[in-house]
């Protein structure tokens, strides 16, 4: 299983699948990260958190905790 954790910056991937549930779906969901949505990963901070990411013509930056939960392919 491939997440958006796993994406290497300059990587277009689209989405598979969304884990998780409740509120913290929701939040996602409600950002445009959708299945089918396609994102591409900007850029990786220092440390590794957050991921910057573009989505549905947006910036958007994710915790690795919430990329986590993103299956892409």
């Amino acid at each position: 299983m491939s997440t958006l954790k796993n994406a290497k910056i300059g990587d277009t991937v689209t989405v598979k699948k969304l884990c998780g549930e409740g509120a913290v779906k929701r939040r996602i969901m409600d950002m445009g990260i959708t299945k089918g949505a396609e994102i591409y990963v900007r850029k990786v901070a220092p440390l590794g958190d957050p991921i910057e990411i573009t989505v549905r013509g947006y910036e958007l930056s994710l915790r690795k905790a919430d990329a986590e939960m993103i299956e892409v392919g």
